[in-house]
C-alpha cells in the first residue's frame, strides 16, 4: 500500500484512495524536528485482517487484537518512513471503545453476558499491559480513557483504538 501524503505547512496526511475519507496518519511537526503522530482508530477484527492482509478475522478476543492493532500502526509507520518500529514512538494517549458482548444475549442469559463481560475486561487489560511490557521495555505507557460501547461498525471486534505518540528524534541516534 502506497500513502498520498499531503502536507501544509507543519502537517502530514497520510491517505489511501482516490478520494480518501479520513488519515491513516497525521503527523505534527514540532519545533525541534521531532514528530507528534496521529494514529487512525482502527479494530482488530476486520480493520487489522485489511491492513495486514491477513487470511481471517479476529473475533472478540482482546489478546489477539490488542497487538494487532499494533502491529498495523506499526506497518503504517513503516510505510509513511518514519520509523522501523513501533518501540520509537513513545506512545501520549490512547482511547479505547470496548465493545459489550455481542452474545451471549443479555436478556436471555444475564449471567452468561455478564461473564463474558468480564472475560473481555480482563483480557483488554492484560493484552494491553502485555504489549507494552514485551514490545515496548524501555517506553512509558501512555495515558488512556476508554469507553464501553454497544458496538463499534466493526462487528468482529471487541474494541476499537485510536492513539497520539511522539516520535522523538534525539532518541534515534
Amino acid at each position: 500500500m502506497a500513502f498520498n501524503v499531503k502536507r501544509r505547512g507543519k502537517i502530514t496526511y497520510y491517505s489511501t484512495g482516490d478520494a480518501p475519507v479520513l488519515s491513516a496518519l497525521v503527523t505534527e511537526e514540532q519545533p525541534d524536528g521531532d514528530l507528534k503522530i496521529h494514529f487512525s482508530g482502527l479494530t482488530g477484527g476486520y480493520s487489522a485482517a485489511n491492513v495486514l492482509g491477513l487470511d481471517s478475522v479476529t473475533f472478540m478476543d482482546p489478546d489477539v487484537e490488542i497487538p494487532l492493532v499494533f502491529r498495523c500502526w506499526e506497518k503504517w509507520l513503516q510505510e509513511a518512513g518514519i520509523c522501523d518500529s513501533i518501540a520509537q514512538v513513545d506512545f501520549i494517549e490512547i482511547h479505547a471503545f470496548g465493545c459489550q458482548p455481542k452474545s451471549p444475549h443479555p436478556l436471555v442469559d444475564p449471567e452468561g453476558y455478564a461473564k463474558e463481560q468480564a472475560r473481555l475486561y480482563e483480557a483488554y487489560r492484560r493484552a494491553y499491559g502485555t504489549f507494552f511490557r514485551e514490545n515496548c521495555p524501555d517506553n512509558g505507557v501512555p495515558a488512556r480513557f476508554t469507553v464501553h460501547v454497544v458496538d463499534v461498525p466493526d462487528k468482529a471486534a471487541s474494541y476499537e483504538f485510536y492513539g497520539t505518540a511522539l516520535f522523538q528524534k534525539a532518541l534515534q541516534k
